[in-house]
């Protein structure tokens, strides 16, 4: 068992003060306590510009009709998703393709000006998941899309949101 090391100061000597590293701003909130102010968010990303947007699904459409992609939609989910206006579906026949066509995507969006985070990216055999805020694309095999029906739940046919208040009543009604 190796023997342990002991560190020895002269008396009447304080230790040397550790270097601290800047708490994070959840950290400062809660060295604070609860009766401090709450820290401020930040604002939540502005939306692109209808004429930017067009221009990546343009340069995202090019890019999968160049790499032979199958069934390419674009719908339109202004009105029914929160967390993006546009969402591409398109399918590959293989994993090699779909991952192919996913460097290829990232390839055209940074052309046209748009550098994916790290993160934006997510895949697995079957499936990739491309976000790029305002625009989110999804790369299918033939299996999976049919498994997920995208198309169902976010296209033109899909039901309608609920709206949070109930229509006005027509006079003489109740």
């Amino acid at each position: 068992m190796p023997e342990a090391k002991v560190i020895r100061r002269p008396v009447g000597v304080p230790p040397k003060p550790v270097p601290q590293e800047e708490p994070s701003p959840r950290k400062r909130q809660v060295i604070a306590g609860p009766e401090a102010k709450p820290a401020r968010r930040p604002r939540a990303k502005e939306k692109a510009p209808p004429d930017r947007l067009e221009q990546l699904v343009t340069a995202a459409q090019a890019s999968l009709e160049d790499d032979k992609a199958e069934d390419i939609l674009v719908l339109d989910v202004t009105d029914r998703a929160s967390f993006t206006d546009r969402m591409i579906i398109a399918t590959g026949l293989s994993e090699r393709q779909i991952q192919a066509m996913a460097n290829h995507l990232e390839d055209a969006l940074e052309k046209v000006g748009l550098k994916l985070r790290r993160d934006a990216i997510q895949g697995s055999e079957d499936w990739v998941l491309i976000d790029c805020g305002d625009l989110v694309i999804h790369l299918f095999k033939p299996e999976a899309r049919t498994t997920y029906a995208l198309e169902r739940m976010w296209g033109p046919d899909s039901p309608q949101p609920e709206d949070s208040t109930p229509p006005p009543e027509e006079p003489g009604e109740a």
